[in-house]
């Protein structure tokens, strides 16, 4: 079984036990230990993973880290667990005091949803303040868990990680700039642009003007963007005709899906829609097909399993849900897209019928 089935069954995991996980301990019995097994670590040879191992710090003495994951006899990760509730980013003093004195050139801080991978990337023997690499059971990556691939007992390799540790850590941190200007953008980013087509002085009105101008127009690059690659992967050029009992399958061309728009109100209901299910399955589970008479949300990409539909092609605007059944669709008409999350029960409802 590859590894982000296996994340993904641990996230299933997650979502039915948490509410009863009342402890950080049973919290690292229910979540974490999982997670450490899944990486193929054996959790119960006590010199492989060790529990509650003494890390003694300067005049401090018994402190103890809550596992350390050793390799040919010696320690390659240390982990520090917190409750569920709590932030897998509040604690990461104590876990910097731990790496100090340990041999391990990684430490994990998690709360058993998310784990925080740090290194010593910027000094020696001193955990960097940020995580390079982050892994949310509720929110998989493909790129993420590529990465902690090399994590795993098989597939360990310590000069491997770290080539591509740094990399991780400075991309993460340019993004995480990248969507601040994009949600407000600074003086410098909107004079970088601005420059280079408009040959007048910058005054303060004009900047604030021009500030405005430049969030707008970044959001709309970005949202075409994502409307062009949604239609792609919705294959709108294409249409499946099945025969035979399902026995035969012909492709043939669609020629009304020329006619097929995918606005950006539809694209956002979809995002809301995403969020809402994602409290309960993986994102990777939820698609979305676009039509000439509604926009569908699908379970696992299958006709069959229909989530919900969006009727936004006429004056009045209508959302249909499917939890009595995906032959019984009942509409309900929308005033305000935020409406969406007045209908989170029936929306996990149906996904729980499938």
């Amino acid at each position: 079984m590859d590894l982000k089935l296996k994340l993904e069954q641990l996230h299933q995991r997650v979502v039915g036990l948490k509410d009863q996980i009342n402890t950080e301990e049973a919290t690292k019995n229910a979540f974490v230990m999982p997670f450490i097994q899944i990486l193929g670590y054996d959790i119960f040879n006590p010199t492989e993973v060790i529990p509650e191992h003494i890390c003694d710090i300067g005049t401090k003495k018994g402190e103890k880290v809550d596992y350390v994951i050793r390799k040919n006899n010696e320690p390659i990760l240390i982990f520090e667990c917190k409750h569920w509730k709590e932030s897998a980013d509040a604690h990461n003093s104590q876990l910097h005091r731990y790496y100090h004195v340990s041999k391990a050139r990684f430490g994990v801080l998690t709360n058993g949803t998310v784990y925080n991978f740090y290194a010593d990337l910027e000094k020696p023997n001193i955990m960097d303040e940020k995580p390079f690499l982050t892994i949310d059971i509720e929110d998989l990556k493909d790129n993420a868990i590529k990465i902690l691939e090399s994590f795993t007992k098989n597939e360990y390799n310590l000069e491997t990680i770290l080539d591509s540790a740094e990399g991780l850590k400075y991309i993460k941190a340019i993004r995480k700039e990248f969507e601040k200007e994009i949600d407000t953008p600074s003086d410098e980013m909107v004079k970088l642009l601005v420059n280079r087509f408009f040959d007048k002085p910058l005054t303060a009105n004009r900047m604030v003007a021009f500030k405005e101008y430049a969030k707008k127009a970044l959001a709309i690059s970005i949202n075409e963007s994502i409307s062009d690659r949604l239609k792609s992967a919705l294959n709108i050029n294409e249409k499946i005709e099945k025969k035979d009992e399902g026995k035969v399958i012909h492709v043939i061309e669609d020629p009304e899906a020329s006619k097929i728009v995918t606005t950006e109100e539809e694209l956002e209901a979809f995002q809301i829609v995403k969020a809402i299910l994602r409290e309960k399955i993986p994102s990777a589970r939820i698609a979305a097909r676009d039509t000439q008479s509604y926009f569908g949300v699908l379970l696992d990409d299958n006709n069959r399993k229909p989530i919900c539909r969006f009727h936004f092609n006429t004056a009045n605007k209508y959302l249909e849900t499917f939890q009595n059944g995906k032959d019984a669709g009942e509409k309900k008409q929308l005033f305000s897209l935020d409406e969406l999350y007045n209908y989170r029960d029936q929306l996990h409802q149906t996904i729980a019928n499938y």
